[in-house]
């Protein structure tokens, strides 16, 4: 259905689609809270990923590099446990998953809304026999299937989830619709339409007593129930690209054509003189058309002339324009110019000056996923326990990621060595506590704790500094007695030998 309002939005609004209620278009007051329930043009934001528009085709090209180039650098997470069964599954589901998790990330960052549905599989794999009973598997739902989410009216937090997907069988020639209701308690199914045979419908309680979907939510707004697409802020710089573009490349081709003006005294006499054919059609009333083709020399009269037209090219101010453009898409998609392949003048910033940027970016995408990745292996260790009764000490799950660019060994080095001699001085001249240098370098290395752990399943750099220095005083002094009994074996032996 065609927005009627589209002429008031104009072109900044196409990614966004509106709200539709019962009695119409939603317009809410600004006055009273409303939940958005608007959502992302996903059709519209895929087009411009893969360059299919062709209202967009010579500008949508920057859409792909600025979403491949985050989902890239966020790379997949890494589940850290207390438990060291539960590190176990953990490892185990994420080593086949990885790619997976990397297209969750392109998609949130894409359509502003992913989608996951963790299920166990009840059929055995030949391929993974060690699976059995325990095949826990996730599939990503198209988010144009998920047709309502119910909130907590206080936590705001979904309790429940209507999937809803239209199904054809018989070669396409027959369709039904398939419905979901999903909640911590039942999950009821119904299908409408002409379906086959052996569809279950009804309801039947949920076995888990949670719901398996995690909604991955990109740039996410309390006000909104829906997520953002990267695509959305620029969307109206790649249409203007496009125009702009368009436009130059006619006018290009338009004016490539040299145009002859002609200064005449008497037309009649030059058309009688140069294109008789011509001035026969005028006579007779028919349309006439002049060929230069085969004229080389025409023949004019005192006071006529011929000359070219010189048409100024408009390609330089188009180039401009576009350069312009292109640094707005850069600027508003947040992502670093060399991302695009565009070799880098010494007058803007340089690559190196660039990536402390993408860095933090690619941080603040990854803080926005932690927890959904940290409710989504929750959820695995919950599953694979209901499934093998295997009850974990402990369900606490952290993420970690890997580095986003690939630090430089050597400069690491000397900046953990001035550090730590900085901090040493600090220490010892009592201008920094111990606890505070130990947080501050635990910054720079990934395998430091904090000073004082909050979790007492998991030790402190504190205690594992005392641990250290009390094997360090044993190993020394074990040092000294080993070398007493060597002392006093090498005497023994001697006087042996003297008695002997």
């Amino acid at each position: 259905m065609t927005n009627p309002f589209s002429w008031i939005v104009g072109e900044i609004s196409k990614l966004r689609a509106p709200s539709f209620g019962q009695y119409g278009w939603v317009i809410s007051s600004r006055d009273v809270y409303s939940l958005d329930t608007s959502r992302v043009d996903y059709t519209l934001a895929r087009e411009l990923y893969h360059n299919t528009n062709d209202e967009y085709k010579l500008g949508a090209g920057f859409a792909k590099p600025i979403i491949n180039t985050l989902a890239g650098f966020m790379g997949a997470p890494k589940f850290r446990c207390v438990d060291e069964e539960a590190q176990r599954v953990l490892d185990d589901y994420a080593v086949e998953w990885t790619s997976k998790m990397l297209r969750v990330h392109q998609l949130t960052l894409r359509d502003g809304d992913c989608f996951v549905y963790l299920y166990a599989d009840k059929v055995n794999n030949i391929l993974y026999p060690e699976r059995e009973g325990t095949a826990i598997d996730f599939v990503i739902i198209p988010p144009e299937q998920v047709a309502d989410i119910v909130l907590d009216p206080v936590t705001h937090k979904p309790i429940g989830y209507v999937i809803q997907s239209q199904i054809s069988w018989d070669e396409g020639r027959r369709r039904y619709t398939y419905t979901q209701y999903i909640t911590p308690e039942i999950i009821e199914v119904s299908a409408q339409g002409d379906m086959p045979e052996g569809v279950k419908v009804g309801q039947q309680p949920n076995p888990w007593g949670f719901i398996p979907i995690i909604h991955f939510k990109n740039e996410p707004e309390e006000t909104q129930l829906f997520g953002t697409s990267e695509l959305e802020a620029v969307e109206p710089y790649l249409k203007a690209y496009h125009d702009v573009m368009l436009h130059a490349m006619q006018g290009s081709k338009l004016h490539s054509t040299p145009r002859m003006k002609l200064q005449l005294k008497d037309v009649a006499g030059f058309l009688k003189n140069n294109f008789p054919d011509a001035w026969e059609d005028i006579q007779q009333g028919r349309p006439a058309r002049l060929d230069l083709t085969g004229h080389e020399l025409l023949i004019f009269t005192d006071e006529e002339d011929a000359s070219f037209i010189e048409v100024r090219s408009a390609i330089g101010d188009a180039a401009t324009l576009l350069k312009l453009l292109f640094y707005c898409i850069v600027d508003v998609s947040e992502v670093p110019e060399f991302v695009f392949g565009v070799h880098t003048p010494s007058s803007h910033a340089s690559v190196s000056e660039q990536a402390p940027l993408l860095i933090r970016r690619v941080a603040r995408k990854r803080e926005m996923v932690t927890e959904n990745w940290i409710m989504f292996a929750r959820m695995v260790l919950a599953m694979y326990s209901r499934l093998t009764g295997k009850r974990f000490v402990d369900y606490t799950v952290t993420i970690t990621w890997d580095e986003v660019i690939e630090r430089d060994e050597r400069q690491y080095a000397e900046t953990i060595n001035t550090l730590t001699n900085a901090l040493n001085v600090a220490v010892m001249g009592g201008f920094m506590s111990i606890d505070a240098a130990v947080d501050l370098l635990s910054q720079y290395v990934d395998t430091m704790s904090e000073y004082v752990s909050d979790n007492p399943e998991i030790p402190g750099e504190r205690e594992k500094i005392i641990k250290s220095w009390i094997l360090r005083q044993r190993l020394e002094q074990n040092a000294g007695f080993n070398k007493q009994l060597e002392e006093m074996t090498k005497a023994i032996e001697e006087a042996e030998n003297e008695l002997a």
